[in-house]
């Protein structure tokens, strides 16, 4: 995403927020690309494993068997 100087004035806690959910986030100066809004490694969520624990409600008892119209491509 690309916005000129006086939308990143306007908008800057949006465009945090959108760098921090992974989206690229250009400030541009007369429609020429000047900086990079970037997100510091620190400031990153860390990765907690088990997270998503509990989630999956049902799993097929094949779910990691081959298809059938792939085994002839192995």
């Amino acid at each position: 995403m690309q916005v000129n100087v006086h939308q990143a004035k306007s908008q800057l806690s949006k465009l945090i927020e959108r760098a921090l959910a992974g989206e690229e986030v250009i400030i541009a100066r007369n429609n020429k690309p000047t900086v990079r809004l970037e997100v510091l490694p620190e400031a990153r969520d860390k990765r907690r494993l088990g997270a998503l624990k509990g989630l999956v409600k049902y799993m097929a008892n094949d779910f990691d068997e081959t298809p059938d119209d792939f085994k002839g491509y192995m």
